[in-house]
């Protein structure tokens, strides 16, 4: 479930789903039960959603015609 930052500055466009991703990782059953890194348990695909997420907020900052057209809606 996403989290609403409004006590916390602004450090970067995709900076909350970066925390959420980490979140997730930190409180998945791959980190807490099987003694894993968040880093194996991300690829092994725990929160795929946020994940993808992730990525295509940070491929949206790179996207030139997203600068002009705006984010797509999906």
């Amino acid at each position: 479930m996403p989290r609403y930052y409004e006590d916390k500055p602004e450090g970067s466009a995709c900076s909350g789903l970066k925390e959420d991703l980490g979140a997730c990782l930190l409180q998945s059953d791959c980190v807490l039960q099987e003694g894993k890194s968040p880093r194996e348990c991300l690829k092994e695909g725990y929160c795929r959603a946020l994940k993808y997420s992730f990525f295509e907020c940070k491929r949206s900052m790179l996207d030139a015609r997203s600068r002009f057209r705006g984010r797509k809606g999906y």
